[in-house]
């Protein structure tokens, strides 16, 4: 394998957070947030069904339609569930990709979460984002 083959390889399998947030403004995939549930009602993207690992098994068949893609996210770079959820989807027949960074990268590119409280946004981390590009408090 080449380089060229190794970069299309990983783009046809993984996506980051921005690329996603873009797409969801006309999604034509469904997004799977795969952490455990108190994580999930901690904070969330707005538009993600909730599937844990554990659970596709028993419940990717009623939440997943398998002509339609999947793009599935954890915690972020340290987290391997993401991965491990997109290899049991994919095992399954879904076309499935990797929102690398996770929600920590979602979060840090100051997009909005759903929270107990409702849409929360944090200024961006200039380390992650241009802070000009997300203006605090814009969802």
């Amino acid at each position: 394998m080449n380089a060229q083959e190794f970069f299309a390889a990983k783009l046809a399998f993984q996506t980051d957070v921005s690329d996603v947030h873009a797409a969801l403004e006309n999604p034509d995939f469904t997004l799977v947030d795969t952490r455990d549930l108190a994580a999930f009602r901690q904070a969330h993207i707005p538009q993600a069904i909730h599937l844990p690992r554990r659970m596709i098994p028993m419940r990717a068949a009623k939440l997943l339609d398998k002509a339609t893609p999947v793009v599935v996210y954890c915690w972020g770079p340290g987290c391997d569930g993401a991965t491990k959820a997109a290899h049991e989807l994919a095992s399954r027949g879904y076309d499935v990709k990797e929102m690398i960074g996770g929600i920590e990268y979602w979060i840090r590119e100051g997009f909005p979460v759903r929270t107990k409280d409702g849409l929360v946004t944090r200024q961006a981390d200039p380390l992650t984002a241009p802070l000009a590009a997300v203006p605090a408090g814009s969802v």
